[in-house]
């Protein structure tokens, strides 16, 4: 699949302006946009379908928008729009409330609602360093919420630094640095599972969790262990049983959330293991750390367990891998759907 990715350093400097603004309304609806500096406007844009919703990633310059009552009734796409801002900064106004958004938030917004942001400027003199922000594009129809209950959370500011926030931030993250590697069916699935974790973020800040699908609360619950096995993998004790008390389910439950995976729990830590294992003995910046001690970083308390391990998943010693020495076979990839965690 990929990222459709649009640049203003594409268009003729006359052009690009006004080519963003019809761009941004084909994509959330007729909005207003007006630029500091329009006449050397710079933006960029990605977009990437997943089955029924659409992620996208946007750089722009600081700018103003508005979508008034008029642009409303003139396009509606009857879409939630969750933006999670990854530089700079931004004001951002709907349903008569009003929030400054930093690096590192979320915000909500209804494509049937008036809504007016504007990103930071620069000092006079001095242009402001562009924005970056990540787009989910979610129909209404798929968000199992009362409307009224969602819009409460309209123009708030949820901030992403834990708990299901935390994992949809990290999620979006990761799919759109893995587009290259997606197919449709991926798309389709990994689709799915980011409108149930939007939901769910949605649910939490309502308290409304009582209210979401069984199918999203498995959804959510798998993204959380998957969460845990990726930052937990450098400690020996891991396993099935770990992961199963740490969430408060049962080892049984958790072997049959897995049941329809590629891989089992125990298979899943090992391969994730390996992949660092194997990022780690080709890393310039640590040729000196003994072979031993990456396996060691990364849970492979034992030395000679660790090399077995290693040889029957690559085919190769880890120190030949080290050396440069071509490997018979590579590790199993990420099971479709499944979260896409953070590399370290």
């Amino acid at each position: 699949m990929g990222l459709t990715v649009f640049d203003t350093a594409d268009l003729p400097p006359e052009q690009r302006f006004e080519w963003w603004r019809e761009t941004v309304s084909r994509g959330a609806g007729a909005t207003l946009i007006t630029a500091d500096r329009p006449a050397d406007f710079a933006g960029s844009m990605g977009v990437l379908p997943l089955g029924p919703v659409q992620v996208a990633t946007v750089s722009f310059p600081a700018m103003s928008s508005e979508r008034t009552d008029r642009l409303i009734r003139r396009s509606d796409p009857e879409t939630y729009e969750l933006t999670l801002i990854l530089r700079g900064s931004m004001q951002v106004s709907q349903a008569d409330r009003q929030a400054r958004l930093a690096a590192g938030d979320f915000n909500l917004w209804s494509s049937s609602f008036p809504s007016g942001s504007r990103s930071a400027g620069g000092r006079e003199g001095v242009p402001a360093a562009p924005s970056d922000a990540l787009i989910l594009h979610l129909p209404r129809t798929l968000v199992p919420l009362p409307e009224a209950k969602v819009n409460r959370l309209l123009a708030r500011g949820l901030p992403a630094g834990t708990g299901v926030a935390a994992i949809l931030a990290r999620h979006l993250t990761s799919v759109v640095e893995e587009a290259e590697h997606l197919d449709e069916g991926d798309g389709n699935r990994l689709g799915a599972l980011t409108s149930d974790l939007a939901t769910a973020l949605l649910a939490r800040h309502l308290d409304a969790a009582d209210l979401l699908p069984p199918h999203t609360r498995q959804q959510v619950l798998l993204s959380r262990i998957d969460t845990f096995i990726e930052d937990n993998l450098a400690d020996p004790e891991l396993s099935p049983r770990t992961v199963a008390a740490r969430h408060h389910i049962s080892v049984r439950l958790l072997h049959r959330l897995f049941a329809a995976r590629e891989e089992s729990v125990s298979a899943t830590i090992r391969r994730l293991r390996l992949e660092r294992c194997s990022a780690d003995l080709v890393d310039p910046r640590l040729v000196g750390t003994p072979v031993h001690a990456v396996g060691a970083r990364w849970g492979f308390a034992d030395a000679a367990a660790f090399s077995r391990t290693f040889r029957a998943a690559y085919g190769i010693s880890p120190r030949d891998h080290r050396h440069g020495a071509p490997t018979a076979r590579v590790g199993r990839t990420r099971p479709a759907g499944q979260t896409v965690g953070h590399r370290r």
